[in-house]
């Protein structure tokens, strides 16, 4: 538990953090500076710690607590009423609710600040989803960045990890049902931050947007769920105005879905059902427990053909970002690859040539090294992958440098980059955290989930897996670094194995 700190000169532990169960976590920030004392409460995952050292203001704040403060005292600062804003605040982050867009933490100001709510948080087992807590959490949320950022004209109000959600819920992510209670959160979080914010033009900070609303649908598998975003819509209906320009969005992946533990970015989809050390993902197991299904019926199912777990393909994704779409004024745009290269018939292994182009990147994550180096047919396509972990064990780095030959081998032989990516995006497991060397991604779950977002952002034109507000639609993305061609008189002809003769 916390210890009050004031006697020492720290600032006092808010009263919302006392009696929380913390531990102590070591981690690096910077891979040239020995790892740090992290404190974050017991129920949080580890993923978590690292999010907070990317997150929090300063290095002397090294538990959750005190990086919490950092920000919320001064919004609490600047309310002229008696509305207890700070310790709700405090509440929403112990319980991995919702956090604030990284430059809250900062204290910088943002073009779009934002806000994002970990929805399966909201779900009991007992008493369902806690749709009064969900929209208590938006409404102060708009409030509260409207405080902190008085000039911003756009908020964005999103939802994260919405595949677990409907997991728990026992539906597939690929059903009208599953689109139905994402759509109709959506329209939920919309009105209610509508609600908040023409509450704000009351008071005569701006003056006023009108609101516009979509249609809800007919119904939902969340009780109550519908009734309540129609009665909200209805209210929003008789304000006709509020302060902001827009109010909902889902902004690329940071650090602070990594604080909050989330599995899945926004209303993606899941890519797989295990997870990256090769165990199951958590929304698998929601899915299972939810079923019933014991983990011996799955595995029988699977080796019988079938999915017991109900892995969405490319279609769920385009569908569910459809149905969302009218009440989320900022989305991502859906993925658009590059034609690929398919293996021609009778041909099998397509070598790269002896002199090929490709660039190396290096970077550190949570501390760890690695080496990425490409290389590349005359046309620009990538052909061949190398990774090299200077710090690690020789185990460790031979596996990598084996598994980067097998990807190359598959490249070779016809096998697309984006099969690649849609395999290893996103993976969970051992070194993982904040991101150095790289302002595209600053944030990776594992070693394999950097290398495939970085290959699918320069090769695929991927941006939407980059996670850096640089990368949005807005931006052409730069082309993929060449090296400088050699004159063919410089080229030196490779040195010749010296052969032994026998002669009678």
């Amino acid at each position: 538990m916390f210890k009050d700190r004031t006697a020492s000169g720290r600032p006092p532990v808010p009263s919302a953090w006392r009696g929380v169960r913390l531990r102590r976590l070591e981690i690096g920030a910077d891979p040239d500076h020995p790892a740090e004392p992290v404190i974050i409460p017991a129920a949080w995952p580890d993923q978590s710690a690292a999010g907070l050292v990317a997150l929090r203001r300063s290095p002397r704040a090294i538990t959750a607590a005190e990086a919490a403060a950092a920000w919320i005292d001064p919004i609490a600062a600047t309310m002229t009423d008696n509305e207890p804003i700070g310790p709700a605040l405090h509440d929403l982050l112990i319980s991995r609710r919702a956090a604030p867009s990284p430059g809250l933490w900062h204290g910088q100001p943002e073009a779009i600040p934002g806000f994002v709510f970990n929805l399966p948080m909201f779900l009991d087992e007992t008493a369902g989803f806690d749709i009064e807590g969900f929209t208590r959490a938006i409404e102060l949320a708009v409030t509260a960045l409207s405080h902190a950022n008085p000039t911003a004209q756009r908020l964005a109000l999103g939802m994260a990890d919405l595949a677990l959600l409907l997991a728990r819920l026992d539906l597939d992510y690929a059903s009208e049902a599953a689109r139905a209670v994402a759509a109709t959160l959506a329209g939920l979080l919309a009105a209610h931050a509508d609600i908040a914010s023409a509450g704000l033009l009351a008071r005569g900070i701006a003056p006023g947007t009108p609101i516009t609303g979509a249609p809800l649908p007919a119904r939902c598998a969340i009780a109550g769920l519908t009734q309540a975003a129609t009665a909200a819509q209805t209210q929003v209906a008789r304000l006709a105005l509020r302060q902001h320009r827009s109010l909902t969005g889902i902004m690329p992946p940071g650090p602070v879905e990594a604080l909050l533990g989330v599995e899945t970015i926004g209303i993606a989809a899941p890519l797989s059902a295990l997870s990256g050390d090769g165990s199951l993902a958590f929304w698998a197991c929601a899915r299972l427990a939810a079923k019933g299904c014991p983990a011996e019926s799955a595995l029988a199912a699977t080796l019988a053909g079938s999915d017991p777990f109900g892995v969405p393909d490319r279609a769920a994704s385009q569908t569910m970002h459809a149905a969302v779409a009218p009440f989320c004024a900022l989305l991502p745009e859906l993925p658009t690859t590059l034609p690929q290269r398919a293996a021609q018939p009778g041909i099998g292994r397509d070598k790269l040539p002896t002199r090929r182009g490709g660039y190396t990147q290096k970077i550190a994550i949570g501390g760890h090294k690695l080496y990425l180096r490409t290389g590349e047919y005359p046309d620009g396509r990538l052909g061949e992958i190398a990774v090299t972990l200077p710090r690690e064990s020789a185990a460790f780095r031979g596996m990598a440098e084996a598994f980067a030959s097998a990807v190359s081998l598959g490249l070779q032989h016809g096998v697309p980059l984006e099969d690649f990516v849609d395999e290893f995006a996103f993976t969970r497991f051992g070194v993982s955290g904040p991101v150095e060397g790289d302002s595209a991604i600053t944030q990776a779950s594992s070693l394999l989930d950097y290398i495939f977002r970085h290959l699918a952002t320069n090769y695929l034109g991927r941006h939407d897996l980059s996670g850096a507000a640089e990368d949005l639609p807005d931006t052409p993305a730069p082309p993929p670094r060449l090296p400088l061609d050699l004159p063919e008189s410089e080229m030196r002809p490779r040195r010749q194995r010296p052969a032994l003769k026998l002669v009678s």
